[in-house]
């Protein structure tokens, strides 16, 4: 184990949560993307909230289905992934660089963009686990624009 080594996955980690631009500046499915990121990984109760999120647009039923895709999607991320996802607090107003590359590669999926979702997709995981990826940012990107227009 080499001291670079953990130098350059402080770097690739900071690169990630590098403020990129505003959620401001997002559509509503994009910032919800984020947001649900952020709720994920906010502890119980970021993820009690998600869930209620889900429930609020979804109903019961389709709020369990979101959050098994949801939790598929970053499961893939987490065991495929280039380095962990960063992400901002919940509260932050500002947009990291690893958020807009969720949000956008959800968008691209979702509008069926399959060779934008499948480039993107590149820059979270493994070549080998991209199409996997694509696959379910296909399905969470769905899910993410209904509940935005129902916002």
């Amino acid at each position: 184990h080499d001291m670079k080594d953990d130098d350059r996955a402080r770097s690739c980690a900071a690169r990630g949560a590098a403020p990129v631009g505003l959620l401001a500046d997002l559509d509503a499915a994009e910032a919800l993307a984020v947001l649900c990121l952020r709720l994920w990984f906010d502890g119980a109760r970021g993820r009690e909230e998600l869930a209620q999120t889900f429930s609020r647009g979804l109903g019961q039923e389709g709020a369990a289905r979101a959050l098994y895709a949801f939790a598929d999607l970053l499961e893939i991320c987490a065991s495929y992934g280039r380095r962990p996802i960063m992400h901002h607090k919940v509260a932050c107003r500002c947009l990291g660089a690893d958020e807009a590359c969720l949000a956008n590669f959800l968008m691209s999926a979702a509008e069926g963009d399959r060779e934008d979702a499948m480039l993107l997709a590149t820059l979270m995981v493994r070549a080998d686990a991209a199409p996997m990826l694509a696959e379910a940012g296909c399905a969470v990107g769905a899910i993410l624009r209904r509940l935005a227009l129902h916002a």
